[in-house]
């Protein structure tokens, strides 16, 4: 699956549905959020560590391509 950077030229649109639904998300979030709380949002079942690494590679790759950012404590946001 490939996930685009982001760039001026390039639409969320372009992106596959789950990770519109993540960046959706994080921008209704107030403020900051760690991987449980963007998990518990998303409706994602945090009790099972199984469920929450997809997610986690998700954010990753978000931020690696500038969809997100990641703060030093960990946490992600939508970017400034």
């Amino acid at each position: 699956m490939l996930i685009p950077h982001r760039t001026s030229d390039v639409e969320e649109t372009l992106l596959p549905p789950d990770y519109q639904r993540i960046l959706a998300t994080a921008r209704q979030a107030a403020g900051p959020a760690w991987l449980g709380r963007s998990a518990s949002l998303l409706g994602v079942d945090v009790s099972v560590r199984a469920k929450l690494e997809p997610l986690r590679g998700k954010l990753v790759r978000l931020v690696d391509r500038g969809w997100l950012r990641k703060l030093p404590d960990g946490q992600v946001a939508t970017r400034l």
